[in-house]
């Protein structure tokens, strides 16, 4: 298994619209951070988690050529509003686009994308099979074991996906015991970690590293960063052994 990050900033990207703050001012490629997104490849079936505004430039950085399906978290706009971007995809395979999501996910997606979902759809719209998943259940995708994970975005319930050995988790705020035996065991996992200070719809930097202890992957990998957080190189120096910054485009193999 290979898993590309795709992106790894959070809603307002790094750097952010108007800041010089140091993150932003940066000249390190590392900190230059599009919207968080993932890509889990076995071997030839491309899994994409989220569909943010930067899901284009994303497909060109990585020379994605086909994408087999989309998971989507949830449904606030840094993860689902690039979805008209799957056209080309349509447009080379002559297929629909398989997107998984939860139902109240799927619903915001058929209201936010009326054009898509009308049944005599426009023409040139994205080709789209919509699959509603429980969040307690597991599915398949091309032979591929598929465990959502639920956990909490603030008050909205939302869902990171555990694949094989490698879980992906992002936006969370808390994960409930049961939920992190359905972590446990995983060789690693990919969890977002904002900023410092307090949030209250996302784990902070020491809440992600404690949730990383409890679970005690082989290693983790944070994501979802925010300007407030800290530099790339900095990340690196204060992250316990076992822990790493995530970076746009860093491949790693399970």
């Amino acid at each position: 298994m290979k898993v590309t990050f795709l992106g790894t900033g959070t809603s307002s990207g790094i750097p952010m619209i108007g800041c010089d703050c140091k993150v932003c001012s940066s000249t390190n490629p590392k900190d230059k951070r599009l919207r968080t997104s993932a890509m889990i490849s076995v071997n030839d079936v491309n899994i994409v988690i989220d569909v943010g505004p930067d899901f284009r430039q994303q497909m060109l950085s990585n020379q994605v050529k086909n994408v087999d399906a989309i998971l989507i978290t949830h449904e606030h706009n840094d993860h689902i509003i690039g979805m008209d971007d799957i056209r080309p995809f349509n447009f080379n395979s002559g297929k629909q686009m398989d997107v998984y999501a939860i139902e109240r996910t799927a619903i915001e997606l058929k209201d936010r994308f009326k054009y898509i979902f009308r049944n005599e759809a426009y023409p040139g719209a994205p080709q789209i099979r919509l699959h509603i998943i429980d969040p307690q259940v597991s599915f398949e995708i091309s032979g591929i074991k598929i465990t959502p994970i639920e956990v909490m975005h603030g008050r909205l319930r939302i869902v990171g996906f555990r694949i094989g050995d490698f879980t992906y988790v992002t936006d969370a705020k808390t994960i409930s015991l049961s939920e992190m035996e359905k972590i446990r065991g995983s060789k690693v996992l990919a969890l977002n970690a904002l900023r410092r200070k307090e949030h209250h719809s996302h784990l902070t930097l020491q809440q992600a590293i404690e949730v990383v202890q409890e679970i005690q992957p082989d290693t983790a990998y944070f994501t979802h960063f925010s300007h407030w957080l800290a530099t790339h190189e900095e990340l690196e120096t204060e992250l316990p052994n076992n822990i790493f910054p995530a970076f746009d485009n860093l491949n790693i193999e399970i």
